[in-house]
């Protein structure tokens, strides 16, 4: 069970049966009457963010969700296929549950599943990915003082903005979670 006092980003909690994740919180105390929390929860079933508000010492139980480590084997059509890393069994997951997470999947990247009540509801990839550039305008000399940026396609399909410096066969560290680069890496 979890209090209104132990609210944090990113916790889960479940609300009138549906699990959610809290995105925002904000404790307000007005000068009559109880205090309250304001919030911000994601629906993680279908990703709908809503507001809610709750009094301060409402009880909310923790969803029963579970995370399992699973690669990624390859795609066809609408379906992602995954090997569970514990049991080795293949698992297709549709297009519509991975989501933006398509960007970033190259074959045998390890990712977590998360299931609620035994049902897949997402995927969660790790921080950062390695991916090489296929596709970018070259650079000019000199023109490295204005941190300018230019597009650059990766393996994988994704378009991230990089250094006017990156070149095609480049390998970068991505954070997955803002699609931006981080750093090119030396290999």
């Amino acid at each position: 069970m979890y209090d209104t006092k132990q609210f944090r980003k990113g916790l889960k909690i479940e609300v009138e049966g549906i699990p959610y994740n809290i995105v925002d919180f904000q404790l307000v105390s007005p000068g009559k009457g109880g205090s309250f929390v304001r919030t911000k929860l994601k629906n993680m079933l279908n990703q709908a963010v809503i507001e809610r508000t709750f009094k301060t010492g409402d009880k909310f139980v923790q969803p029963d969700l579970e995370q399992l480590e699973y690669q990624y084997l390859y795609r066809e059509g609408d379906h992602f296929y995954f090997m569970n890393q514990a049991n080795y069994d293949q698992v297709p997951l549709d297009a519509s549950l991975i989501g933006d997470a398509k960007d970033f999947l190259q074959e045998n990247l390890v990712i977590e599943v998360l299931y609620y009540n035994g049902r897949a509801i997402g995927v969660e990839l790790p921080t950062f990915v390695e991916l090489k550039v296929i596709e970018t305008e070259p650079g000019f000399k000199g023109d490295t003082a204005t941190g300018a940026q230019k597009p650059a396609k990766l393996e994988t399909g994704a378009s991230v903005n990089v250094p006017l410096h990156i070149k095609e066969g480049d390998v970068l560290r991505i954070d997955t979670r803002e699609y931006k680069y981080m750093e090119k890496v030396n290999k």
